[in-house]
């Protein structure tokens, strides 16, 4: 595991044991990464994704806010452009995704109840591995540089 790989998945683990759900974490964590591209207002769209959708067990809050991430490298600004880049990136990771944690929705990946002990822990893991999976596919596409290291995060 690289070690940006193990700075990715420590930060975000920290970020959600600090009360940022899954999305949330994910994003701000790959936001302060990249030296902060992102207003604090476009932070906030990643606040509705945690627990599949604001508790409704779809989509994995962590998945979601990758897919937010990996569109700051290959996401479209006009819709003249192709949407195949990130579409493919998205695909590929969402596979990566499932075969790593077994599914992408919430009520598949943490069958405990919300917001309980078990479930939060489940979560934090999940969260943290999330963003290890993340950061290696970041590398592996050469979206950053090869020489890239993860800035010191506070």
């Amino acid at each position: 595991m690289s070690e940006n790989a193990m700075q990715a998945r420590s930060q975000a683990g920290n970020k959600f044991k600090g009360g940022f759900n899954c999305s949330e974490a994910i994003v701000h964590v790959f936001n302060e990464m990249l030296n902060n591209p992102l207003t604090p207002e476009i932070l906030k769209m990643a606040s509705g994704f945690g627990g599949g959708c604001g508790h409704a067990g779809s989509m994995c809050g962590a998945l979601a806010g990758s897919v937010m991430i990996i569109g700051l490298f290959e996401g479209r600004t006009d819709s003249s452009q192709s949407r195949d880049p990130i579409y493919n990136l998205a695909h590929e990771f969402h596979d990566r995704f499932k075969n790593q944690f077994g599914g992408i929705d919430c009520r598949t990946l943490n069958l405990h109840a919300f917001d309980s002990q078990e479930h939060l822990k489940g979560c934090l893991k999940l969260t943290g591995g999330t963003a290890k999976l993340l950061m290696e596919f970041i590398e592996e596409k050469g979206l950053v540089a090869a020489d890239f290291s993860w800035q010191v995060i506070a």
